[in-house]
């Protein structure tokens, strides 16, 4: 693929439909290897009595973050203004970040009130990337590409492997559950746990996700309930409990059964142990993603009940894939994004755990700069947001780019940008916060060594505080 070749038409073309992801017949099944496997001691990891979570919320579809993220200096608005055209917000309607020349889209009061309040952070024009190049390299040599640029399947997996150059099926989440899923005494619920189905992110070689629902909770199977109400609950009841009490020759059956029997006694500990969690009086919003994180915060409240010192969430929110009708689109999705993320940090400040919790946003790729009539396509670097206690906040991390069409990190003459952040040294940041050592980075991000030095004693960014 020549990148001075590159057409709106050609940014549709190589794109995949190819959603990743899917439901699971019930959650604790997701967890057949994680069960089945002895988890992986890492003995460079201090075992402490802190906590800690990541929330990684996925915007699926890839989200066009430079009308999230506006300039409003003068000259580089106008600049925002001539290769965004109608799709261009208005200066007088973006709302300001304290102590920058940046703000958001109006409909995202709620982050603007965390940036002013230094509660989230951005990281501007960050992207998949083998190694940092230049304009000039990325034209002449297409192996320093990541691999399916504009495919939706091909780029989920590599935000989510942070390996640009292969089809890997390995995530970085799963790869920290397995150094790090020792640090918790719960040896039915995994480190990682999904409120959205299976996803790579959290696939290790010895664990994956444990999913939950947005609503109730932990996932059982479908009509089974410990309190059957009827006669005719509690003969399915007795009928499946005889199933699985039954004895087993066969090598193959027990293990099944003896899954079936874990995943059970998992759902009913999750479940009581969020029934008698800590409360708290947030009031969230009635949407799908507001639902997701509400669960999370429940979940988290709960960590002293499931024994746990270390856990990775995992939300997708999707739709963002806006070829067309891409301002109104964006006006109520980006209000849900900002209400749900300001509501989730009301959520943890009130459970005192607001320090412990980092939140942070991915989605595949950023989207043109150009308007292709009622939207924009598929391109390259974007601009994320990271909240919570430990971060640096009320600050823009990485570079902001020139949004003029033929600038220094401009490509295809239609506002593709050359990322100058790989996602290697976001998630690196994360992973160190999170406790994985330096020396064990390279483990889980092969290409870290072209971004960061990991014997430095700074942070490869320095939007989190260890």
């Amino acid at each position: 693929m020549k990148i001075k070749n590159i057409s709106r038409r050609n940014f549709i073309g190589q794109a995949s439909c190819a959603a990743l992801g899917s439901t699971t017949l019930m959650s604790t099944l997701c967890n057949l290897k994680f069960m089945n496997a002895a988890s992986m001691a890492n003995s460079s990891v201090l075992l402490g009595n802190d906590y800690k979570a990541m929330v990684c919320v996925l915007l699926s579809g890839g989200c066009d973050s430079f009308n999230m993220l506006m300039p409003r200096d003068q000259g580089e608005y106008n600049d925002y203004s001539t290769v965004r055209s109608e799709l261009a917000i208005p200066m007088n309607e973006i709302l300001p970040l304290n102590n920058t020349t940046y703000g958001l889209h109006p409909s995202m009061t709620g982050v603007q009130s965390l940036f002013n309040s230094n509660k989230l952070s951005f990281v501007s024009n960050i992207g998949t990337l083998i190694r940092k190049m230049t304009k000039e390299e990325a034209y002449q040599n297409e192996q320093l590409l990541p691999l399916g640029l504009f495919s939706h399947s091909d780029q989920i997996q590599q935000w989510q492997t942070s390996i640009p150059n292969d089809r890997a099926s390995i995530g970085w989440g799963g790869q920290i559950a397995d150094m790090m899923s020792s640090l918790n005494t719960n040896d039915k619920i995994s480190l990682n746990i999904s409120l959205s189905g299976s996803n790579i992110f959290q696939t290790g070689n010895s664990s994956v996700e444990y999913t939950v629902d947005r609503f109730g909770g932990s996932t059982s199977m479908n009509g089974y309930e410990n309190n059957p109400g009827d006669a005719f609950t509690l003969a399915r009841k007795n009928a499946v409990d005889n199933i699985l009490d039954a004895h087993y020759a066969d090598v193959f059956e027990k293990t099944y059964i003896r899954t079936i029997k874990s995943s059970k006694e998992a759902n009913e500990e999750f479940s009581t142990a969020i029934d008698s969690a800590p409360l708290f009086n947030t009031v969230f919003s009635a949407n799908d993603f507001s639902d997701a994180l509400k669960m999370i915060a429940r979940t988290i409240s709960a960590r002293e009940q499931l024994g746990m010192k270390r856990q990775i969430f995992f939300v997708e929110y999707g739709g963002w894939d806006h070829h067309d009708e891409l301002l109104n689109n964006q006006q109520e999705m980006l209000m849900y994004l900002s209400d749900g993320m300001n509501e989730f940090n009301t959520a943890m400040e009130q459970l005192n755990i607001s320090d412990c919790v980092t939140t942070f946003l991915s989605s595949e790729f950023g989207r043109t700069l150009s308007s292709n009539g009622n939207g924009t396509d598929h391109a390259w670097g974007g601009n994320v947001m990271v909240m919570g206690g430990p971060i640096n906040g009320g600050q823009i991390f990485g570079q902001y780019p020139s949004l003029a069409l033929g600038s220094e990190y401009e490509l295809g003459g239609g506002g593709l940008l050359l990322p100058t952040t790989s996602v290697d040294e976001y998630f690196a940041e994360l992973a160190l916060w999170f406790g994985v050592s330096p020396n064990d980075l390279s483990t889980i991000f092969p290409n870290i060594g072209n971004f960061y030095d990991t014997s430095s004693s700074d942070m490869p960014i320095g939007f989190l505080n260890i």
